[in-house]
């Protein structure tokens, strides 16, 4: 069997959980880095301040953080600030395996995507580009871009491995065939979040008191940053407009945009709006455990949104935008949540109303049962197909999408 070998930016804390489990499933998975930034905690740019993550993201796998030769070396100054010459190099002495890029936008990833092939490795390509935002984008640089995908970087590509529905018809829009496809969804570490549910089921009463909420109020849930493209005003407008005194809105959270979040809270008094500030990996699972709905507002840039995963381990109900890259997989509309459209307040306060008032949803299957197809499982599963045999004879993926 080929090694697999994930190519990423830094390691990210939604990323190395599944690494582990690979390599835990006997699957043998390594991760190559191009930065150390975030491994011992750095200044992210939209929260706003330094975040070190509480769970350790280099553990129970085999990894490498290759020299940064960029004359800006970090990840957040553009395809120029990751340029890991070794790395390329190393693309020439490994044995062949079976490599998984993800995306195009840095010098090393590009140059991996162009070169990876020559040396007989399996290239596969792991963007999370939503068709319906990629219609939105006009003008020549996206011309160019079209033209260099299709001609260049894609002929250059085994198999593109899609996180959902829309990123599947971004691939569709360039011919790709489906035997290039394989589902690869993007997923969070079910296990752990469904085990923290359990454990703190008993303890709800206690966090809310806390809190400061009543046993019997019902909580409103938002994760994100505090960004223009989280679009976190659209919430705070439509809980005034629910105006229900037994409802909170809970925030997790940090960015930008707090002091025009704390005006608008001050200016219209409302009082049971929670803010939290960056909240840990490890402590977030409280949040879930305690709310009644989970809401994204997300517009543009949110090209999934693996706080919806999160929230769905917890069996929440959803409300979702229609942007938000995962909209269209993991909400079924009127089943376990709704779908309303990207900026329209009164949408969703109406959403908001016919599920913590109206109690209008069918819950024909839960938020457990749809995301359970999200998984690190699935993942797994399929990826590992393709260290097996590359070629003729590959199996249909185990878990696929159908358009």
């Amino acid at each position: 069997m080929k090694d697999i070998i994930f190519i990423n930016s830094h390691p990210i804390q939604y990323f190395a959980p599944l690494y582990k489990f690979m390599n835990g499933q006997g699957v043998k998975t390594k991760a190559w880095y191009c930065s150390g930034e975030t491994s011992k905690g750095s200044y992210d740019k939209e929260f706003g301040i330094d975040v070190k993550w509480d769970i350790p993201l280099l553990n129970g796998y085999e990894y490498t953080f290759f020299k940064n030769n960029s004359p800006q070396p970090s990840h957040a100054k553009g395809f120029f600030g990751l340029m890991n010459f070794a790395a390329i190099k190393a693309l020439f002495t490994i044995k062949k395996s079976v490599i998984v890029v993800h995306g195009w936008n840095y010098f090393t990833h590009l140059s991996v995507l162009l070169l990876g092939k020559i040396k007989g490795h399996t290239i596969c390509l792991r963007c999370e580009m939503p068709q319906n935002q990629e219609t939105l984008k006009k003008g020549w640089k996206q011309l160019i871009k079209r033209l260099a995908l299709k001609h260049i970087v894609f002929p250059r590509v085994n198999y593109f491995l899609y996180i959902g529905t829309q990123n599947k018809l971004f691939y569709k829009s360039y011919n790709i065939p489906e035997t290039q496809l394989i589902f690869c969804p993007y997923s969070v570490d079910g296990d752990r979040f469904r085990a923290d549910k359990q454990k703190l089921q008993q303890f709800v009463g206690a966090i809310k008191k806390n809190m400061g909420i009543p046993t019997d109020g019902k909580v409103i849930l938002y994760s994100g940053k505090y960004s223009v493209k989280k679009r976190p005003m659209d919430i705070l407008r439509a809980f005034k407009q629910l105006n229900e005194p037994y409802c909170w809105l809970i925030m997790v959270g940090e960015g930008e945009m707090r002091d025009e979040m704390e005006a608008f809270i001050d200016q219209h008094q409302l009082k049971q709006v929670i803010l939290t500030g960056f909240i840990n990996q490890s402590v977030i699972p409280q949040y879930y455990a305690i709310s009644d709905v989970f809401v994204m507002c997300s517009s543009v840039g949110e090209t999934w949104g693996l706080s919806v995963n999160e929230a769905m381990n917890f069996d929440l109900p959803i409300i979702i935008s229609h942007l938000t890259g995962c909209a269209q997989d993991l909400v079924e509309d009127g089943n376990n949540g709704y779908i309303f459209k990207t900026g329209d307040v009164d949408d969703l306060a109406q959403k908001l109303k016919m599920v913590l008032i109206e109690r209008k949803l069918l819950w024909s299957k839960p938020s457990q049962t749809i995301v359970n197809k999200y998984s690190y499982s699935s993942i797994k599963n399929n990826i590992e197909m393709l260290s097996v045999d590359e070629g003729a004879g590959l199996k249909k993926e185990v878990i696929t999408l159908e358009l």
